[in-house]
């Protein structure tokens, strides 16, 4: 037999005699494809009941979008891009452009609201060296966020602008076995 365990609601915030920093996180590599240590940390820490939200800005292909989040668990938010297609050029038609920019407007509006307690940009790199979203949009992003959100951004070959603001930089290698 299987008992269920309630845990019991405290309705009061908890306030702190002190005030945690939010870091700026880099998760960096040579090649694309190590998402995986990332979401894993996203899910572990959702699973702990920490807000988080997750958005993959060249991902598309299954007519998502900003407006129609997969929620993972109670706490994660995860959104994709609305594009038919997975990005991998700067040459984009109208409505790609368009849909990208939408969902880098949407991030910086809900981070600013302060909903999220981490919020990961995944390949915004890529989008900030194919010239899609630019540098100094999310240096001004990053400055201004609230201050106790933490900010994990990946991709390959991420701006020397971006790791001087980091708090901690991750570069994933891949060994060589002889």
């Amino acid at each position: 037999m299987v008992s269920q365990l309630e845990a019991t609601k405290i309705d009061s915030p908890c306030h702190l005699p002190y005030h945690i920093e939010g870091l700026v996180q880099v998760f960096t590599a040579s090649h694309r494809s190590f998402f995986t240590n990332v979401i894993a940390q996203a899910l572990r820490i959702a699973g702990q009941g920490t807000p988080v939200l997750v958005v993959q800005f060249l991902k598309g292909g299954i007519g998502q979008g900003y407006d129609h989040p997969v929620r993972l668990g109670q706490h994660l938010d995860w959104i994709r891009c609305d594009l038919p297609r997975y990005i991998d050029t700067p040459e984009l038609d109208e409505s790609e452009h368009r849909a990208l920019r939408q969902l880098w407007q949407y991030t910086q509006n809900v981070v600013s609201e302060g909903k999220y307690s981490l919020v990961v940009l995944d390949e915004l790199s890529l989008a900030i060296n194919f010239g899609l979203i630019p540098q100094d949009e999310v240096l001004a992003f990053l400055k201004k966020r609230p201050s106790h959100v933490d900010i994990i951004l990946t991709g390959p070959q991420m701006p020397k602008a971006i790791l001087d603001v980091a708090d901690q930089i991750t570069e994933i290698r891949r060994s060589q076995h002889l």
